[in-house]
């Protein structure tokens, strides 16, 4: 049985994306559900949310980077085998990690020459495409995981193409702000193009017995996270690019035409408006524990207790939202 995956991606950046993975990875861990945490961005910044710099520097070596996603796939890139056992970096009872790597970034163009390839029925190239899809299920596999969540950069390049051909299900992080949106309008398309490309494609593999990924990428919804707003900048001209979003969700996305309109906090689409945690953020960050694990003795006391309680509340039912839309419980 394969596990489902969830990707969390907008082609641009400073939305918030890897502090929502890795708040919404820790929330299903305390919510009992064994959850792999994958970092396919060559920019390494969720494993770097999850572990210290001892620890990474213990894993990420010289070359060659045996323990990280790159390590698991490098046998194929060189040629010299197929994909080899992922290093699952153990974070508590339920929660496991599969390191990103800047070395990552190798792997590009072996990934853009391969995909035409697929058309014409050559074996090796569909080994290489679906190389992050049967790496995260290895690595769920052994983890004995229930769901993937997996964290991506900020690109259409070749690197997210295979990262999303590998994901069951997208989540889109957004800002209040106009690149959010154009994001969304370059992203809506990008998904549609490369869901049928692929569909083109699984009908010329020339391996029965490899099992490939179907390249669902169904869009589940959007977060807003109004963390990213700028200091400032007037309220009002946040509540305009937020008021926006549902039609061109709905438009650039769904690919369906606009019905009433919608505001974001009743739009169905939109999982939550996260809120500003303000300096709970970055002391979560200096202690590397999820805002909702912050104790006294990490600085959270007085009002930011209440906040600590406040974000436990907000993750927990974005989660559950996720998970119900995702039909995974």
């Amino acid at each position: 049985m394969n596990i489902p995956v969830i990707a969390f991606f907008n082609n641009k950046g400073g939305v918030g994306k890897t502090s929502l993975v890795y708040h919404v990875a820790w929330m299903m861990s305390d919510l009992g559900i064994r959850v792999v945490a994958a970092d396919l961005d060559p920019q390494g910044n969720l494993s770097s949310a999850f572990l210290d710099d001892d620890r990474l520097e213990e894993l990420w070596p010289e070359p060659p980077q045996l323990a990280t996603i790159y390590g698991a796939v490098r046998p194929l890139q060189r040629g010299v085998g197929d994909l080899s056992e992922p290093h699952m970096e153990q974070l508590d009872d339920n929660l496991a990690l599969i390191l990103g790597d800047m070395g990552l970034s190798r792997f590009e163009d072996d990934l853009s020459q391969v995909w035409p390839k697929c058309l014409d029925r050559d074996e090796r190239s569909f080994r290489v495409i679906s190389a992050f899809w049967r790496v995260l299920q290895k690595g769920a596999s052994q983890h004995r995981a229930q769901v993937i969540l997996v964290d991506l950069g900020p690109n259409l390049g070749a690197i997210n193409r295979s990262a999303l051909i590998a994901s069951d299900y997208v989540v889109i992080p957004l800002g209040p702000d106009l690149y959010s949106l154009q994001g969304l309008r370059n992203l809506g398309p990008a998904l549609r193009e490369w869901r049928q490309g692929w569909q083109d494609r699984l009908e010329k593999n020339p391996d029965p017995a490899l099992v490939l990924p179907t390249g669902r990428m169904q869009p589940l919804g959007y977060i807003v996270m109004t963390h990213s707003i700028r200091t400032g900048q007037p309220v009002k001209a946040y509540e305009k690019w937020i008021s926006r979003i549902p039609v061109t969700y709905r438009h650039a996305v769904l690919n369906l035409e606009d019905e009433a309109a919608l505001t974001a906090d009743v739009d169905p689409n939109c999982f939550a408006l996260l809120k500003h945690y303000r300096s709970l953020m970055p002391m979560a960050q200096e202690v590397r524990k999820p805002i909702f694990h912050l104790k006294p003795a990490d600085g959270a006391i007085g009002s930011h207790f209440g906040g600590v309680q406040d974000a436990g509340q907000d993750f927990r039912k974005l989660t559950h939202k996720i998970l119900d839309q995702a039909g995974i419980f």
